[in-house]
């Protein structure tokens, strides 16, 4: 039976510890460690999740990979774990109304309110504060940040 476990690791290596995890188990065949995914989920910082066979390979690999502090105790069950394996529209949690900086693209830099937001294809529709005339532009809902949630009616652009 396949058990989800959790390997405690330094904040922000995470990415490391799962890439060296990854080239320790790939010099022996799959049959001897059992390993079958790992996961670096962002919203858990300081975790990796790897499924495997045998728990007990696990922390036999871990032991030998720099900024892995140990296994977690005891296992996981995949409900606890789902909603890290679905992933999330970029443009979750922003709002018509909202102020964003765009973070990357050619208006990298500017600030702009949310004029519309576009779930099913994961963009949103802006105008930009710096612009001499107000034109809506679309943008991918994954190159801009939020600075402000609420909606300032009386403010100029």
């Amino acid at each position: 039976m396949v058990k989800i476990v959790a390997v405690k690791t330094t904040v922000n290596q995470e990415q490391a510890v799962a890439s060296l995890i990854e080239g320790a188990i790939k010099e022996k065949p799959l049959a001897e460690h059992g390993l079958k995914a790992i996961l670096v989920p962002d919203e858990l910082r300081g975790y990796v999740l790897i499924e495997a066979e045998y728990p007990e390979m696990v922390e036999q690999i871990v032991q030998s990979i720099p900024h892995a502090r140990g296994l977690v105790k005891g296992e996981m069950r995949l409900e606890e774990i789902e909603h890290f394996l679905t992933p999330k529209p970029s443009v979750t949690g922003i709002e018509e109304g909202n102020i964003i900086e765009i973070i990357s693209g050619p208006f990298k830099g500017e600030r702009a309110r949310v004029k519309k937001v576009d779930e099913a294809h994961e963009e949103i529709t802006i105008e930009l504060f710096e612009a001499m005339v107000p034109i809506p532009i679309t943008i991918r809902g994954d190159s801009v940040r939020v600075l402000s949630r609420e909606k300032h009616e009386g403010e100029e652009e």
